[in-house]
């Protein structure tokens, strides 16, 4: 069996009991879930949750229902790269796939940074063995490693004339948004996973180290994030879960964002 862990959903290699521990939710960022560690499988999973397909703010999302773990939610990009799945989820099913397949299928998934390696290799397999994009400098992380893994390096990868990979690091040293050129009347998008995390009032990204256990991220990691993102434009920003968006207005809503976090550390 594969061992997933509840907390963060991430699925670990075949082993025939689950790990005494979790990696992931014993480090600083992320927590062990107040009743202990705990594990399920694959085929558990799937006696109690469902997969839904939703339009969110103009992409297609994908989520667990009921929630589950971090509950981040997948998107499907359909660009000149090629049918990108951004971002990744614990449970597959067969009615998911022949979802996607029949919208023209995947060539590719890109995942933000360890939170959300989730099912990924069940997933990629699932899709006919894509390849998987991670930034090398997180491949401590990995879980269930796999050949179907393509690690990359740098601050930028470009996947095609519209589609660049952007390593922002902060969250984690590898943590990467992609940024696709839309153009059209939709205006470019910014998809930054946790990096920038999109806030409640949708109007700002927050920046942090950790987000559950509220730790800020260190100023010299803003201002190298900062630098990474500012020869982007982008009209939206999609964040890590349903609803977390900035529609229209993006590119000045994390320029203000970086300016009030600053300002909020000098005083």
């Amino acid at each position: 069996m594969h061992p997933i862990c509840e907390t963060c959903g991430t699925q670990f290699a075949e082993s025939s009991a689950p790990p005494e521990r979790c990696p992931i939710c014993e480090d600083e960022r992320q927590y062990v879930g107040w009743n202990g560690q705990r594990w399920t499988t694959h085929d558990a999973m799937a006696q109690r949750y469902s997969l839904r397909f939703e339009d969110d703010a103009g992409v297609l999302g994908i989520g667990l229902s009921p929630d589950f773990a971090i509950n981040q939610r997948a998107i499907y990009l359909q660009t000149d790269a090629g049918n990108i799945l951004w971002e990744c989820l614990t449970l597959v099913t067969e009615e998911a796939v022949a979802e996607l397949k029949a919208r023209g299928g995947v060539d590719l998934i890109a995942i933000s940074h360890p939170h959300f390696y989730a099912s990924m290799v069940e997933w990629s397999q699932a899709l006919g063995g894509v390849p998987i994009y991670l930034h090398e400098a997180d491949r401590e992380w990995v879980q269930r490693d796999s050949p179907l893994i393509r690690y990359w390096s740098g601050d930028e990868l470009a996947l095609s004339p519209d589609v660049t990979l952007i390593r922002c690091g902060g969250h984690f040293t590898g943590s990467t948004a992609l940024h696709w050129r839309r153009g059209g009347e939709r205006g470019d998008a910014l998809f930054p996973g946790d990096a920038l995390q999109v806030v409640s009032d949708r109007r700002h990204v927050t920046f942090m180290y950790s987000y559950p256990n509220y730790i800020p991220m260190k100023p010299s990691d803003v201002h190298a994030m900062q630098e990474r993102v500012s020869r982007y434009g982008f009209e939206d920003v999609y964040g890590y879960t349903w609803g977390r968006n900035i529609v229209g207005g993006g590119r000045d809503a994390v320029d203000a964002s970086f300016e009030r976090y600053f300002a909020a550390i000098a005083g």
